[in-house]
């Protein structure tokens, strides 16, 4: 009897009730506070991913915008006629079809289009894109050195103190031909030039760089350079206005170059110049467009994610 009413003595069973009582509430509450907190740490670092998400595809954004600006993707039709140039590029072997046609065989479209601007007689206007940019280049590569002007003759590329014409990346470069380069550099009146005409190629090839190097147009020393004097050259044949040459000059340049002229349009956006509220002809100077003059651009913003290198060659 004294045990049965010692083990249900209330002194002893109820503080141990009591104490269970207590911990349960104050466990619940700790449980909830760990819940809460974690539920605000992940909430938080979801606010946070979903933040760095949205900067980064607005970031993204302003590039991509920019970059259409720039090089826009359905490209540009450029204001002179392709007619039988590239027929008579052919025949007279400045360029051997079968090896220009072996860089783009698997290039679908940009083939097709081979052929008829080799083949064809009639062709419209040419086309630049940012697919088919390295052909446009090679082409009007071809055009400016085997035609006869002034400029390849008596300017900077025969200065003596180079050793001759041969020695340079437009001219050795030059591996498409049938035979040596140099038995057409400046042979071939496919684009003949009156005294005004001259006059406007020499003035402005003067005035347009190229941000492979630190040489004008006038000097067309590498690809770009001789691939510009041929489209200025065939710009002025056909009525183009100096005004225009530069626009158009600027453009070509970005689709042969877009990541400089994207980083260019870039530190123009961050001093509050647009793009296209730009003075071509400045862009296209020696402080913007020049090996060194990119430079100093490139020391004070930020350039993307490099997708061309601008090749010097083939």
């Amino acid at each position: 009897m004294n045990e049965e009413l010692q083990g249900s003595d209330p002194e002893r069973v109820g503080p141990e009730k009591d104490k269970k009582n207590y911990l349960l509430p104050v466990s619940i509450l700790v449980s909830v506070v760990i819940i809460a907190g974690t539920w605000i740490y992940t909430s938080g670092l979801n606010r946070q991913k979903e933040s760095e998400q949205i900067q980064s595809q607005s970031r993204e954004s302003a590039v991509n915008t920019l970059e259409d600006k720039v090089a826009p993707p359905e490209g540009m039709v450029l204001p002179v006629r392709w007619g039988d140039l590239g027929k008579k590029l052919v025949d007279a072997g400045v360029i051997d079809p079968e090896k220009f046609g072996a860089l783009y065989e698997k290039s679908g479209e940009v083939s097709r289009d081979i052929k008829q601007l080799l083949y064809g007689e009639n062709n419209d206007n040419l086309r630049i894109t940012s697919e088919n940019s390295g052909m446009v280049l090679n082409l009007l590569w071809a055009l400016g050195l085997g035609v006869k002007n002034d400029i390849l003759e008596t300017g900077p590329m025969s200065d003596p103190r180079y050793g001759g014409a041969g020695n340079f990346a437009s001219t050795g470069g030059w591996t498409l031909a049938r035979g040596n380069a140099m038995n057409h550099y400046s042979r071939h009146p496919f684009i003949i030039l009156n005294e005004e005409q001259q006059t406007l190629v020499e003035d402005v090839s003067k005035n347009i760089y190229r941000p492979c190097c630190n040489n004008s147009t006038h000097f067309p020393d590498c690809n770009h350079g001789i691939a510009m004097l041929g489209l200025l050259e065939l710009m002025a044949s056909q009525g183009v206005s100096e005004e225009e040459m530069y626009r158009v000059a600027l453009q070509v340049n970005a689709y042969w170059f877009p990541d400089t002229y994207l980083t260019i349009a870039k530190y123009l956006e961050s001093r509050g110049v647009a793009w296209d509220k730009s003075n071509p002809k400045e862009l296209l100077g020696y402080n913007f467009s020049s090996g060194s003059g990119y430079r100093q651009i490139l020391s004070q913003v930020t350039a993307p994610v490099e997708k061309s290198s601008g090749s010097c060659g083939v």
